[in-house]
């Protein structure tokens, strides 16, 4: 399953200077935040989890919270997520893939999951 989303940096970057760690903690968690060093980074994992929720096929809302996905960095930077077990055993997740990018003022991510055949 694929998912995607774009998301225009300036947004986030308005909340977040109108909101600060509020807006962060709506949908990041204190790893995550740890990690945001300009919006682009905030803008990017905003995208990723929504391009996962619609991976999964649901979006994000009452299956589906912002909380429920962590995206981490590699010792190389490389985005990667895991899931709630109580969503991985849900959907049957096998396997995960995550990609972000930056340019021109937006963020995109793409969330590739693989799921059980059983």
């Amino acid at each position: 399953m694929i998912g995607v989303d774009i998301v225009v940096v300036s947004r986030i970057e308005a909340s977040m200077r109108k909101h600060g760690d509020k807006f962060l903690r709506r949908y990041l968690s204190d790893e995550e935040i740890a990690l945001v060093k300009k919006p682009e980074t905030a803008a990017g994992f905003w995208a990723a989890k929504e391009a996962v929720a619609k991976a999964l096929g649901t979006g994000i809302g009452e299956t589906v919270g912002f909380h429920d996905i962590t995206v981490h960095k590699s010792e190389k930077g490389a985005p990667s997520f895991t899931l709630s077990p109580t969503l991985v055993e849900k959907f049957a997740i096998v396997d995960t893939s995550l990609s972000i990018a930056h340019d021109g003022g937006f963020a995109i991510a793409v969330a590739a999951i693989e799921v059980s055949s059983k």
